[in-house]
């Protein structure tokens, strides 16, 4: 069985159609899976603030995405996050440390998200993720990610600090030319797994993302991961950071690429 849980409010957006792009994400969910979404959070008008502004903004629709993930997950039924940007994983990921402690996380991104206040040039909520997670700094949401639990996995933007931080904490790192499905399976190592993907570690072009980076993964590439991990071990999948366009082709064209990535999970969900 599936939770999709949906964030419909600002969690530090800097394009103004985050929220779109993860209610359009979960529309199409839900009309091929039948997964009826809960949407969580009230839309606020994007902008280019600094984590210590936004943060605090977006502590409403935090908590309220931290209670939907813990009574998924405590009802053992497959959460799907769909989030407008990384930083609803404030909310997710100390769940997943107290609840799953075991489990890998693969973060599928092109940037580390492992900056903190100290370190960060750009001020962005979104690229403090999982070093909030692993206690590096205080979010006030939580922590308990245990930096070895974690698999940056298409990872090439990252600060010269951050990957500092990286190493010392022991993150393990498969650059996109290592993403392969054997090297991701020898990294999770048959444990349980919480899947997060950011949109911009895919090569720009095929969806639009608010931050895109050359020399990304190729959605063929993505869906081999989800092809390879058996669906017994996935307790979770995060999708984030769709910035959807002005031009109804071309969010269908990004919508139907999300939907071919996740297919083997859900398409396999469909027929037990």
């Amino acid at each position: 069985m599936i939770d999709l849980i949906v964030s419909q409010g600002r969690l530090a957006d800097r394009a103004a159609r985050m929220i779109e792009g993860a209610a359009r994400t979960a529309q199409a969910l839900e009309h091929r899976y039948g997964a009826k979404g809960r949407c969580i959070g009230k839309a606020e008008p994007h902008a280019d603030d600094d984590w210590s502004v936004s943060l605090p903004q977006a502590r409403e629709t935090l908590v309220e995405l931290g209670k939907a993930v813990e009574a998924s997950v405590k009802g053992g039924r497959l959460t799907v996050m769909i989030a407008n940007t990384c930083s609803a994983s404030l909310a997710s990921l100390p769940i997943v440390a107290r609840e799953h402690p075991d489990a890998v996380i693969l973060w599928i991104d092109a940037h580390g998200d492992f900056n903190t206040p100290e370190t960060t040039d750009s001020g962005y909520l979104g690229g403090m993720v999982l070093s909030a997670a692993c206690g590096l700094w205080d979010s006030g949401h939580g922590s308990g990610l245990r930096p070895e639990q974690v698999v940056l996995v298409g990872a090439r933007d990252i600060d010269p600090a951050e990957r500092e931080l990286l190493r010392t904490a022991g993150v393990r790192i498969i650059p996109p030319a290592q993403a392969a499905p054997e090297n991701v399976l020898s990294a999770v190592n048959g444990a349980p797994v919480w899947i997060h993907i950011d949109w911009d570690v895919l090569e720009p072009g095929f969806l639009p993302a608010d931050y895109s980076v050359p020399n990304g993964l190729l959605p063929t590439q993505i869906r081999a991961l989800f092809e390879s991990i058996p669906v017994a071990q996935i307790r979770g999948i995060e999708l984030a950071e769709f910035n959807a366009s002005t031009d109804a082709g071309s969010n269908d064209k990004a919508v139907s690429v999300i939907l071919d990535i996740v297919a083997p999970v859900f398409e396999t969900l469909r027929a037990e």
